[in-house]
């Protein structure tokens, strides 16, 4: 198996599906594939997708994660984002890695920890799935208990939240009161690809002081 891994070449917006992987072959394929590396992985009760994104999907995961970032460096909210780590429950059989993921109500439970087990630790408050040229796997999250999941495709936002196992779209999300940031952070993310990151960082920084 790991022989014929090595020999898989994914091309950047392409993904390849392996089917009949116990969870034993998951963790070494984990091991196997290291940390460092471009490719990102599902696993869904034996079935293992590997994927590698698109340019225009790591600058899209970019950018929204550095807006949530200081949004929650202005409203003062203590937070750990820890970005595409792999989330795994074995008891469930699924593991996933989110493009960006904050622990915002559960930071204090996670600080500091370098490995974390969704068997004893919680899932992070919120995870950001950039779809480019694929859907987000939204039923590893709710089986994760993700209370927050972020979805942006085609230049729109969506925000859902965990209710009774499953997720619904709402307008506004429970973190961060009655900020309409589905129609406020597309327009700051076209806003840096046309004044610039830094700039556009700096006039949201401005509008989330307004608002708070």
């Amino acid at each position: 198996m790991l022989l014929e891994l090595k020999r898989i070449t994914v091309p950047p917006g392409q993904r390849v599906l392996l089917s009949d992987i116990s969870w034993q072959e998951f963790e070494t394929i984990l091991e196997d594939l290291g940390e460092h590396r471009a490719s990102r992985v599902v696993y869904d009760n034996g079935i293992l997708e590997i994927m590698t994104p698109l340019p225009e999907h790591e600058t899209g995961k970019v950018l929204i994660g550095d807006l949530v970032k200081a949004l929650l460096e202005e409203m003062d909210i203590e937070f750990w984002s820890l970005g595409s780590t792999t989330f795994k429950n074995q008891e469930m059989l699924k593991g996933i890695e989110p493009d960006d993921c904050f622990y915002i109500q559960n930071e204090a439970a996670v600080r500091g920890k370098n490995t974390l087990d969704l068997t004893v630790d919680p899932p992070p408050d919120l995870a950001l799935e950039i779809d480019v040229t694929s859907r987000t796997n939204s039923s590893v999250y709710e089986a994760l208990g993700v209370p927050e999941l972020w979805r942006f495709e085609k230049g729109k936002l969506q925000i859902n939240v965990l209710r009774d196992g499953k997720y619904v779209e709402v307008e506004c999300s429970p973190n961060f009161r009655d900020l309409l940031l589905t129609e406020v952070i597309p327009q700051y993310l076209r806003q840096s690809k046309l004044i610039g990151r830094n700039k556009a960082m700096r006039e949201f920084r401005d509008w989330v002081r307004k608002h708070i």
